[in-house]
């Protein structure tokens, strides 16, 4: 995830196969936290969390436990993604907690707000290097190489398999902006390398 409240881009590097689809799914974290209070744990495999009024996580957002009572093995500073939403519950698949205290009372479900994609567009240019004035491949909303879902609260950046196997070089940059009206964010950005293929 990345934060709303970042002034400059973040640098992410990505490796693309040649012949192959790229997809990468990214989340974009407003700087409001959102806390939930829990209502009962499963003793299961993955964690089950039970909260007492719908928590608003989306399927893939990072969330962090504090202040249970009964299974304090859930009590540390990490944020684990939701794997499983459910109805007044989600399960959190990096857990596995048949081993833990059992559950008695308290605790809370941390995370940071997702950040509204309602206005959002995107576009991202990947050229040899920054300078260059030729873009080896343009991804926008338009042409459905940039995938906006306010509901699912995701950014995916997808490019198929014909446009990878066209790549020819080693190693390039690219950075991918949002867009919301005439504000442009810069988001992300980084160097891409292309790794040569063997199934062809």
């Amino acid at each position: 995830p990345f934060n709303k409240e970042d002034n400059r881009s973040t640098k992410v590097n990505l490796k693309i196969v040649e012949g192959g689809t790229f997809s990468r799914v990214l989340r974009w974290e407003s700087p409001e936290k959102v806390y939930k209070h829990i209502t009962g744990i499963l003793k299961t495999a993955p964690v089950e969390i039970s909260t007492a009024e719908a928590h608003g996580v989306p399927e893939g957002w990072r969330v962090k436990i504090s202040n249970v009572l009964g299974m304090k093995e859930l009590n540390t500073e990490t944020y684990y993604p939701v794997s499983k939403v459910l109805p007044g519950s989600f399960q959190i698949n990096d857990i596995n907690a048949l081993g833990f205290n059992t559950y008695t009372s308290g605790g809370v479900v941390e995370y940071n707000k997702p950040a509204s994609l309602e206005n959002i567009t995107g576009r991202m240019q990947i050229r040899s290097k920054v300078t260059s004035e030729e873009v080896i491949l343009e991804l926008n909303v338009s042409n459905g190489g940039i995938i906006i879902d306010n509901d699912l609260k995701t950014i995916i950046i997808l490019i198929t398999a014909e446009q990878t196997a066209s790549l020819d070089f080693v190693t390039a940059v690219y950075s991918l902006e949002l867009m919301e009206g005439n504000v442009v964010i810069p988001f992300i950005n980084g160097s891409i390398s292309l790794t040569k293929d063997v199934t062809r």
